[in-house]
Order: C-alpha cells, then sequence, then structure tokens
C-alpha cells in the first residue's frame, strides 16, 4: 500500500491504515530510535510513541516531504526527548563505525572466543562507553547528523531534509562532529 492511501486511511480512522503503517514502518522507526538510545527494549517503547504521535496528529502532515521523512523527524525528537529525559548511559559497539564511512551500523558480535574473555569484554564496555560519551557530548544538530549518518545510512540530501537543513550545512554538521571526535579520542587515547 503506497504512502497516499496509508494517510488517507489513517485520516479517515480506519484501523487497516494504521496496522499497515506500523506493518511498513515499524522496522524503519525502531532502528532509528536505536541508534540514539542503543538499547532495543528503549528502542521498541520510544516506537510505539512516535506510531501513536503520528495517529494522533497525521492532520498536521502537510504532505509536503515524505511520509518516511516526517517519520524520522518524528523519532528523532522522540528519542531525543527520552534522552534528555532519562539520561540512560548506552554506548556504541565499534570504533569502526566512527569513522568507517561504508560500515552499516549494526550491532557487533563477538568473532571468536578472545572477545569473550572478561577482560577483553570489560575493556570493550569502557571504550564503548568513553565513545558515547563523547558522541552525547556533541552538540545536539551534530549530534543528531552524526547518528542519522552511521546508524541509518541516510544520505546527506536525506539528513537534510530530516533536520530542515541546507545539504551544506549537514555536510559541515558531520565534518564538524568527526573532527571533534577524533580530537576527544585522541586526547582520552594519549591520557592512558
Amino acid at each position: 500500500m503506497n504512502d497516499k492511501k496509508l494517510i488517507d486511511l489513517i485520516e479517515k480512522n480506519k484501523p487497516a491504515g494504521f496496522k499497515n503503517l506500523v506493518d511498513k514502518y515499524q522496522r524503519l522507526v525502531i532502528n532509528i530510535c536505536y541508534g540514539f538510545v542503543h538499547n532495543r527494549q528503549d528502542a521498541e517503547d520510544i516506537a510505539q510513541d512516535v506510531f501513536i504521535e503520528v495517529y494522533r496528529s497525521i492532520e498536521r502532515f502537510r504532505r509536503k516531504s515524505k511520509l518516511s521523512t516526517w517519520l524520522y523527524r518524528i523519532a528523532v525528537n522522540k528519542s531525543l526527548n527520552y534522552i534528555r529525559d532519562n539520561k540512560k548511559n548506552t554506548w556504541f559497539q565499534s570504533l569502526d563505525i566512527l569513522f568507517n564511512e561504508n560500515t552499516n551500523a549494526k550491532v557487533l558480535e563477538p568473532e571468536d572466543s578472545k572477545n569473550n574473555m572478561p577482560d577483553k569484554i570489560t575493556e570493550n564496555k569502557e571504550t564503548s562507553g568513553y565513545i558515547y560519551e563523547a558522541i552525547n557530548a556533541l552538540p545536539e544538530n551534530q549530534q543528531i547528523a552524526f547518528t542519522l549518518k552511521k546508524y541509518e545510512d541516510l544520505s546527506y540530501k536525506e539528513i537534510a531534509d530530516v533536520m530542515k537543513l541546507s545539504l551544506s550545512s549537514v555536510e559541515s554538521l558531520i565534518f564538524r562532529a568527526k573532527k571533534n571526535l577524533q580530537k576527544k579520542l585522541i586526547e582520552h587515547y594519549k591520557n592512558l
């Protein structure tokens, strides 16, 4: 079912419209939320809030952008509100996610038994914790742009649409976010 039909059905209070919306976009919304909160259960809870918000405010959707862009905006805002309200500590699984343009952000499983050693697990958690703190310390727009690029693998154009910014602003935000993270990580590892 196309987005226009989904919106029409939801506006007419037809249960099939909302069910199809959730079926079509649930995975996308959960992944967006997970990119910010790094906890599957929390991401699923936030996703529920996103769909409730969509249902309650569908009449405000002006249809000037794609439905998925509107969902991205709501999911980002709900995720940031959740972080602000709960101040949860979460982390990335790998440094590669930060700086490798071709890496799609996925939860990485240990590949061999060496990674399952208690000291290696502790070291990975400490590193991941510091990386998350560094990302969380970025100015909000840098954090949003960086997370959408690294976790959702959105194009700069898509990020510009979601954030309602120009393409050059998004490029600048991501560039500054990477530089700020590199600087923080270099400082951290020099002090070890």
